[in-house]
């Protein structure tokens, strides 16, 4: 098989400092190659990168000369997802080689192993014309002894390879054997680099390429199956620049189905306006502790990354101070407000995360009374928040990002509360919604009556996100888990039939199994771990004790080595520490507080030493929408548990279990043998 050299490297090559035919890089000069890398490189070429960059030129030179027609080569290949950079990205007949240099080092660390499997990772995922060739990555130690153990490749459903190790010496023996161990078509460079890379980021990885500069475009997903989300944040910086040049005030309203990017949306905007001396000055809220704890951390430590790697020094004090101006918690911005209380905030704009939990007006005035010392206090949450903004004398704009079906706990108001507020304390408030915002999730029906026939009432499906980019390999999962919390069994079957095996879903009896196939389904750093409810109080027989606290930054950001993260598979994050959040493979493991009838969902509640009732419809529903958080937090498959009741246990009987168990396996979820 041969394929033809390109004289002129395809402009997807723009990716990286260096592109194209094996054949006419073995023709030019290392000095020639480095004066390219050189000159693409957007920091300053220290002696050190240079040194590694020229030993890894002799050795590809070396070990690609036997594929001088049949292959294509880049150096430094951006991986937009992660932030980094492929060292080498091969194409040799019908094979991806992704190929990591350790210059210099002796051994094949657990970190290297997961840093090339992630590269290749994000090109089978997120690469539309390598979703289905086969790709290999390969982690060189330039100074590791030479092994003498049979090369034996092992080679994914999907296609891709288990990382391969190897020395200078033993590198060509293992490119060998990867191309012989896979199958297919040649792949014709012309056409695979015309792909697009569409990447699904998580939430905290989003954050971090939106602060550092990042457009929301580059970075999200813009195929034809996923709503938009640029259109999104187009409208609202249309809205934005609408209010200051004409001074008005506006309240805008962003819904969407779980996981479908509205957080991102907030973010894309507040970071494009955190300047304070920007007139247009944005603050992002969020009254989630755990999600702002989450990103203040990640962003403070790669500003720091991105700062050591520009060669300034940032302190990672001065960092995280940096971060708390742009990411707040509502409260503390709410305590702020009532400090004085008449001085306008600073910011123009103030972009709500999760706007549907915010307090009503009992929870409201509780608080005040019991914390702030301030009895009589008449307002709700949602009315006081845009009071704050009011107080502005020419312009301002609040942006709800709202979650149909999130309210979990006490008091949180749902979105009805802020519209409430809108029509009867700020008539002269423009508001911008979609018409999907009439759904029965967001509970709102009534008071979007109320606005019809007002003035200055902008609809806009704009403004709704319809589909989840979450689960970049199943955009239908919201869908299933309302259809199983809905109990509309016909069509969650329907649709999980259409998932497929695209997005695995097992269901299981055993824990240890569970766990099991959670370690042997996650490949490179993808994350995983136990989520349950907040009222799952009966699984401490099964080491799982919700009382005890998870710090959601041990969680979710310490690495596999760390006994405190997720990875562990020994704490048990709530729907409390996740909403908002995710992580790539989840196990939810199903307490008896949710129990499945034939006459539909019974919710109890663990008191002392035994179940009790829960009668109040609110708690009814903020306890179904808890198992609506913890079955949505997977981007790439889960396994659900529901554990087998145990006879000499009143508190555990097999009744409390068996018929949700059986629902499930009625839904159709394989059980995992």
């Amino acid at each position: 098989m041969s394929v033809e050299p390109h004289p002129n490297p395809p402009p997807h090559t723009q990716r990286a400092f260096y592109a194209n035919t094996i054949a006419l890089f073995l023709a030019q000069s290392d000095d020639d190659v480095l004066g390219i890398l050189t000159r693409n490189s957007p920091f300053a070429v220290d002696v050190t990168q240079r040194d590694a960059w020229l030993e890894q030129l002799e050795i590809l030179r070396r070990v690609l000369s036997p594929y001088r027609d049949v292959g294509w080569l880049a150096l430094e290949y951006s991986v937009p997802r992660v932030g980094r950079r492929i060292d080498a990205l091969v194409v040799i007949r019908h094979v991806l080689l992704v190929i990591e240099f350790k210059v210099g080092a002796s051994s094949f660390g657990a970190d290297a192993v997961d840093q090339v499997w992630d590269y290749a990772l994000d090109l089978k995922n997120f690469h539309s014309t390598s979703h289905d060739k086969p790709i290999a990555p390969i982690l060189i130690a330039t100074c590791s002894q030479q092994d003498s153990e049979p090369i034996i490749p092992q080679v994914a459903q999907d296609g891709l390879l288990k990382p391969l190790c190897a020395n200078t010496e033993r590198l060509p023996a293992v490119i060998e054997a990867a191309l012989a161990a896979c199958t297919g078509d040649v792949i014709q460079t012309a056409s695979w680099a015309q792909g697009r890379y569409m990447p699904t980021p998580t939430i905290v990885e989003a954050a971090m390429a939106l602060y550092g500069g990042h457009a929301v475009d580059e970075i999200s997903r813009n195929d034809a199956s996923a709503t938009n989300l640029s259109r999104t944040s187009e409208l609202l910086e249309k809205i934005i620049q609408d209010a200051k040049l004409n001074r008005r005030k506006a309240v805008c309203f962003v819904t969407g189905v779980p996981g479908a990017g509205k957080t991102l949306v907030g973010l894309n905007v507040a970071t494009k306006h955190f300047d304070s001396a920007n007139e247009l000055y944005s603050v992002f809220l969020s009254g989630n502790g755990p999600l702002v704890a989450v990103l203040r951390e990640a962003l403070a430590r790669d500003r720091v990354r991105r700062g050591n790697a520009a060669g300034s020094m940032i302190k990672l004090s001065s960092a995280r101070s940096e971060v708390k101006t742009f990411i707040q918690n509502v409260h503390h911005f709410r305590d702020d407000c009532l400090i004085d209380s008449h001085r306008a905030p600073i910011e123009h704009v103030a972009l709500f995360d999760e706007a549907q939990r915010a307090w009503n007006k009992q929870q409201t005035a509780d608080f005040m009374s019991r914390k702030k010392q301030q009895p009589g206090f008449a307002m709700s949450e949602p009315e006081f928040l845009i009071s704050c903004m009011d107080r502005h004398s020419d312009w301002a704009v609040v942006v709800c990002l709202v979650g149909g079906g999130q309210e979990i706990n006490t008091g949180e108001a749902g979105i009805g509360e802020w519209i409430q507020a809108v029509i009867h304390t700020f008539p002269e408030w423009c508001v911008h919604l979609s018409p999907q915002l009439r759904d029965s999730e967001y509970a709102a029906g009534r008071a979007i009556k109320l606005l019809e026939g007002r003035k200055g009432v902008h609809l806009d499906e704009s403004l709704h996100l319809s589909v989840s980019v979450r689960s970049f390999r199943a955009e239908q999962v919201s869908d299933l888990i309302k259809q199983i919390l809905d109990l509309e069994v016909d069509t969650a079957k329907a649709v999980l039939s259409q998932i497929g095996d695209r997005y695995p879903i097992v269901l299981t009896r055993d824990l240890v199994r569970a766990k099991s196939w959670l370690r042997s389904r996650a490949r490179g750093t993808e994350r995983y771990g136990l989520v349950v409810s907040s009222q799952a109080h009966r699984l401490k027989p099964h080491a799982i004790d919700v009382r005890a606290p998870v710090n959601p930054i041990h969680w979710f950001l310490h690495s596999k080595d760390d006994v405190r993260s997720s990875y562990y598979l020994e704490d048990a994050a709530t729907e409390f520490h996740v909403q908002g959040l995710e992580v790539d493979w989840s196990c939810v493991v199903w307490d008896g507080d949710f129990r499945y009838s034939p006459k539909g969902w019974n919710h109890w509640s663990f008191r002392g030493n035994k179940w009790q009732r829960i009668k109040s419809e609110q708690r009814q529903l903020y306890q179904k929408n808890a198992y609506r958080v913890l079955l949505t937090r997977a981007r790439q498959g889960m396994v659900v548990v529901v554990p087998r009741g145990e006879p000499a246990d009143p508190t555990r009987r097999a009744e409390f279990y068996d018929d949700t168990y059986e629902y499930l396996c009625n839904i159709g979820f394989p059980v995992l043998s």
